[in-house]
């Protein structure tokens, strides 16, 4: 089916109605990934954080000054840089000071950030933040022209397209994004081996894969918790896709001469506490697992600590097998390493494995510090 259109000039243009939708569809798509779900390969950030980052930096709020009200952040940045709802931008704020959620949090929070049980954060209002000192790194060498600058969303002022990085935040924190057709699932690994692997790779650019993990033994969650296997480490370092099994840390103890409990000090990532909890009682009532006879948490301040107590009769080691099968004490991470990549003809999405996520980090920094640092005397 066609519909006929009429331009201003009187012209008359058939255009087929589905040729019509596909086009309309792919450009709404495509600015959505573009603009709010995927990370920038060379700074690892979307644009909104990016724009939380350069917000907070233009009012100063560095590591060596006061925390500033969140609700005041959010405003500004709505303001100046990402005309976006509130809500979106303060959870994208939150989510970049939860020690539980960055492996590396860009920002230092104070107040009510949420926690592991799934409670959310507090109000903006009543919660304050300011920049940490891995924030300043990505900043570093910003006011040196290192990057190139676009017109803010109303024109009225420039912002950079991507942040100078001297912290390699796409591996070392992360990121999780789901845009129209595309979903960015990549998980945090620890800072010092990313750089040793960085610097191995900049002495030898030819390194593969295997080579490279000799440095990264794979990712690093914030919280802790095992890692079962290698198989789906070394996919996704090698594709980009792969499936991490993910475990909680569990010892079995005895309570006093007649009973044994099941101890739980670390769970794996993104794993509610309290979900974890109402899980096990779930199975308990409808007796899919049976021998447990009580169920307490006992976290403080010092750490987590989940007791399940079990019954005399109760084989230990057997409950404890039934719930990693059936609770969140073992899960998978589907790892979906997508990011946006810098081509002749702007940035596009594209699957990332280590090494080219290492390299492109690489380049990044090269021409950064081209610009940044004064040119040698002779």
């Amino acid at each position: 089916m066609a519909e006929e259109t009429t331009t201003d000039i009187g012209k008359v243009e058939p255009i087929a109605l589905e040729d019509e939708m596909t086009s309309s569809y792919m450009q709404f798509a495509m600015s959505t990934i573009m603009a709010r779900a995927l990370p920038d390969v060379r700074d690892g950030l979307k644009p909104s954080q990016r724009r939380i980052l350069l917000a907070m930096s233009d009012d100063g709020l560095t590591p060596d000054r006061p925390h500033s009200k969140c609700a005041a952040i959010v405003g500004e940045t709505m303001k100046t840089y990402h005309p976006h709802g509130d809500a979106s931008i303060y959870d994208a704020l939150v989510r970049m000071g939860q020690n539980f959620a960055a492996r590396h949090p860009l920002i230092d929070p104070q107040g009510n950030f949420g926690s592991l049980d799934g409670d959310p954060a507090g109000a903006a209002r009543y919660t304050e933040a300011r920049l940490s000192p891995i924030a300043m790194a990505m900043l570093e060498d910003l006011d040196k022209d290192t990057v190139n600058y676009q017109p803010t969303y109303d024109e009225k002022s420039e912002e950079p397209a991507v942040l100078p990085g001297a912290f390699p935040n796409l591996l070392g924190n992360g990121a999780a994004g789901i845009a129209v057709g595309y979903a960015t699932n990549i998980p945090p690994h620890n800072v010092g081996e990313i750089v040793d692997a960085a610097v191995a790779l900049l002495d030898t650019p030819d390194l593969d894969v295997k080579q490279l993990m000799k440095y990264v033994q794979g990712p690093d969650f914030p919280g802790g918790g095992l890692i079962l296997g290698i198989t789906g480490i070394k996919e996704y370092f090698e594709t980009g896709r792969g499936s991490v099994t993910m475990q909680a840390r569990a010892i079995i103890e005895p309570l006093d001469r007649s009973r044994q409990g099941i101890i739980v000090t670390e769970l794996p990532y993104q794993v509610s506490k309290a979900a974890l909890m109402e899980q096990i009682a779930a199975l308990c009532e409808k007796k899919t697992v049976e021998g447990i006879s009580d169920l307490r948490d006992e976290s403080d301040r010092k750490g987590m600590r989940i007791v399940i107590e079990l019954k005399r009769e109760a084989n230990a080691q057997v409950i404890l097998n039934q719930l990693y099968k059936h609770t969140y004490l073992r899960s998978n991470f589907s790892v979906n390493a997508l990011a946006l990549v810098p081509t002749d003809g702007g940035v596009v999405p594209q699957m990332c494995g280590l090494k080219e996520m290492l390299s492109q980090f690489l380049r990044h920094r090269r021409e950064v510090a081209r610009i940044a640092l004064p040119p040698a005397r002779d």
